[in-house]
Formats: structure tokens, sequence, C-alpha cells
């Protein structure tokens, strides 16, 4: 499997090289050359598997020769015997068309464990083939922070510098980062919003002056073997309600875009998925964008729902990418309008292509609270913020087959928003017992201004330079 640039100006790259690589040198994002595809009868051979044999299953055709067979198979087994729940994404049903996907049982009750466990394992593969170094630069709105770190801490030839935006994540989610005091972890507390701090990865990506000296790598969705392992619990959640006989639809509350892309990525290898709805909060860039083709950022307004408090969804890139025909230079030139002005225009070519199977719905903290109260009133279930987003799009005015399922992505146990979910219900959630004493360890975080240079300066003073 070889993958290009969606900007095609950076050098195509194998499964290994995209995976170290993370963000392509022009900028854009890496995807592979062709959407590999599976016939009827082989999504009809996957039921039944252990989530590991699944996995391993569908992302073969993504690895290619990277890894064998029996090497990937070893590694998903090793990713997935972490979580606390043997099915590791159990569907819960909630009424006669409402369906849970609970993404929440990893180490750190989020759906990125899903995808950074693995990734934390290619990582010290890749890594040790080459005897070399990687300094993973990241910027989090809560969970994928913690997720990350918790995948890499303590790996001798990995360094993670993980960017939250000060004041602006959970307490939860801040401890679970913070508290974790492996050597090679470093947290940064940045003056500004996830936008902020995304840029600045960005910006250092294509610092050649430190990427000269440094195996700089991402741990975000722009990273394609992160989006890639999450394409398979779309299978999974799928292959439970009948597929490949029967039609899906899903959720998905949505802020870098990633999540949802990997919905995409099923259907474009044969998964029958009916519809992928993408719920927002009031922090709509991607509501706008879908529903009238403007992709312009605003101002972020924060939220109870912190992980999607972002206007501006690396992912989207992507979509756009194949919704243009794959048309790189159309979306180099879109990609340039949008940094420069923070707005760009989808032409009718994308938006008619997106449209056959995407929708949208905007969700307030009404919406939101709507959701949790009668999740918790007629099924008993407790739902964090972000779900809870997801859930009152789903339950919304699809226009949908009546014989369609819908299924909602239960991103992250509700303990992770205690605030949250007591003010809307009345209760608040525990944390699990093996993370009971997280609130009384001590923490480990620097603060930093916004500014792309003092970042730079902190990353380059304690990274390990690249062997090579």
């Amino acid at each position: 499997m070889i993958y290009v640039s969606t900007r095609g100006n950076a050098p195509a790259l194998d499964f290994e090289g995209v995976t170290l690589a993370g963000l392509a040198g022009d900028g854009g994002l890496y995807v592979p050359e062709a959407w590999p595809r599976f016939s009827p009868d082989e999504i009809a051979a996957m039921a039944g598997l252990s989530y590991a044999q699944l996995a391993q299953r569908v992302m073969q055709p993504f690895v290619g020769d990277s890894l064998t067979p029996e090497r990937l198979l070893a590694l998903t087994t090793m990713a997935y015997g972490r979580f606390a729940h043997a099915g590791v994404t159990p569907l819960k049903q909630l009424d006669e068309r409402q369906w849970l996907l609970e993404l929440f049982h990893g180490p750190t009750l989020a759906f990125k464990d899903v995808a950074l466990q693995l990734l934390g394992l290619l990582f010290e593969e890749f890594l040790g083939r080459r005897d070399d170094h990687l300094t993973i630069v990241g910027a989090t709105s809560g969970d994928t922070g913690s997720a990350a770190i918790d995948a890499v801490a303590g790996r001798a030839r990995i360094d993670i510098f993980m960017l939250h935006p000060h004041g602006r994540v959970s307490d939860v989610q801040r401890r679970q980062m913070t508290t974790v005091m492996a050597p090679n972890v470093h947290n940064l507390a940045i003056d500004g919003s996830f936008d902020d701090a995304q840029a600045t990865v960005k910006r250092m990506f294509n610092d050649h002056a430190v990427t000269a000296r440094f195996g700089i790598a991402a741990v975000n969705s722009i990273n394609w073997a992160r989006l890639m392992a999450q394409v398979v619990y779309y299978f999974a959640a799928a292959l439970q309600l009948g597929a490949p006989a029967r039609k899906v639809a899903f959720a998905v509350p949505t802020g870098n875009f990633g999540d949802v892309f990997a919905g995409y990525v099923a259907a474009q290898m044969g998964l029958p998925v009916e519809r992928l709805i993408v719920a927002t909060n009031i922090n709509d860039i991607l509501h706008r964008a879908l529903s009238s083709g403007d992709y312009s950022a605003g101002t972020v307004t924060p939220t109870a729902a912190p992980s999607m408090d972002i206007q501006v969804s690396s992912n989207f890139e992507r979509l756009l990418f194949d919704a243009a025909g794959r048309d790189a230079a159309l979306i180099a030139a879109q990609m340039k309008t949008f940094e420069t002005t923070k707005a760009l225009q989808l032409t009718n070519r994308q938006r008619q292509s997106i449209a056959e199977l995407f929708t949208s719905a905007r969700v307030d903290a009404a919406g939101m609270v709507a959701a949790q109260r009668w999740a918790f009133d007629t099924c008993g279930e407790v739902l964090d913020p972000h779900t809870a987003i997801a859930l009152h799009a789903a339950r919304g005015e699809l226009g949908l087959p009546a014989d369609v399922p819908v299924v909602t992505l239960a991103t992250a146990h509700p303990a992770k928003f205690g605030d949250a979910v007591a003010a809307a219900i009345g209760v608040r959630p525990a944390l699990p017992e093996r993370l009971g004493d997280l609130m009384d360890r001590p923490e480990r975080c620097d603060r930093l201004s916004g500014d792309y240079a003092a970042v730079r300066d902190y990353v380059t003073a304690r990274a390990t330079p690249r062997h090579g």
C-alpha cells in the first residue's frame, strides 16, 4: 500500500514510513493511493471474530508488506488486551432503533485508546527496525493527550511533548496527562485554544531546522495509522447489527473530523453505511461546511464538551480531497486560502459528493442536556457531554429508512466530565476503580505562552535527536 499527500507535493510512502512521518512535508495529510475494498462475502466472513482478529483483517490491506498478518495480529492482541471489557468496543441497545457503541473501555476511558494503544506498539516496532528515536509532538483538546501518553510512557525510543489549552480541559482529562511521571513525558499547558496548540504543532512539522535534527511524529488523527485503527469499530458495530445484509447509520460527536472520517473509510471499503451524522456543538464550522459549503473559522467558544471546541478540523482536508476527485492542486490552493483567510468555499462537486453519505446537526447546551436526561430517565444510561450531543443528533429527524439502526459513538466515560454530567442529571459518575486515586496523584506540567518560538525552544532543549 502506497500513501500520497492530499496536496500532491510530498514523497509517496509505505505504511511504515507514513506511520513515522505523520504530517506530509507539503503540509498535507497522507491517504492511501486507492481505497481497498471488501466484497459482501468477505465482510460476512468477519462475523464472530474477536476484536483483535477483526482489527487485523480490516487493517491488513492498509499495512501491506510492512507487517505480516501474523505480526499485525500479535500487535492487535497486545493492544486490546489492556481493555476493561472483553468486547473492547461493546454495543448497547437504547431502544428499538438507537444504539450506543461504547469506545471508552481502554486505559484512559476515551475512544482515543482504541487507536493509540496500537499506535504506540507500531512506533516501537518500526523504530526498533531502524534503531532510531522519535519525538512525538501533539496537541489535545483533552482525550488524545492522555491516551497517547499512556501508550508511550516509559518507551526508550520515544519522547512525547503534549500541548493542551490551559484551563480548557476537564480536571480528569488534565490529570490523566499531568500525573504521569515517566521521564519521556512532557506536558505543556498553552495559553489560547486547542486550535492555537494545533497550529503550533503543524508549524513545527514544517520547521525544517527542527525536523532535520529530530524525528518529529504525530499522534493526532493527522497520523494515518491512528485513523486506520478507528475504522475497525465501525465494522464491529455493523457486523453485530446484520452487515453486510443490513445498512447502519452512525452519529459521531465531531471535532477534528478524524473519528467520523474513519466511518467514511469504512464505507469506501464496502461496509454498508447508510448515513454518517456529523454532530457538532455550537462551535459549528463543520455543520456550516456540510450544510452550506461555508468552511470558515470563527472564535472558539468554550463549552461543556471541550473536545469539540474546535474551529479548524484537520481531517476535513482528507474528505475534501476525495470529494474533489483527488485533485491535489485544488486542495493545495483551497488550504492555502484557508490558512491565510480562515475561510474557504466548497466547490459544487465537493458538496454534492459529501452529501451522498454525510449529514450534520448543530446541538446547543439545551439539546445536549435533553439527551443526557432522556438516556438516564428511559434507559438508565449516563452519558458524557460529547456522546449526548451525538445522541441528540441521532434522535432527530434524519429521514432514514425505518429499518436502519442508528449507532451513536460513545466517545468518553462520563466520569471524565463529572461536573457537566452532575449538572445535567443530578448524578455524579464515579471513576472506575483502576483510576480511583487519580485526583490525589501529584501533577507535573509546564505552562507556556502560545508563542511558537517558546514551544520550539522547549521541545528542542529536551528531545533526543534522531540517530541518523
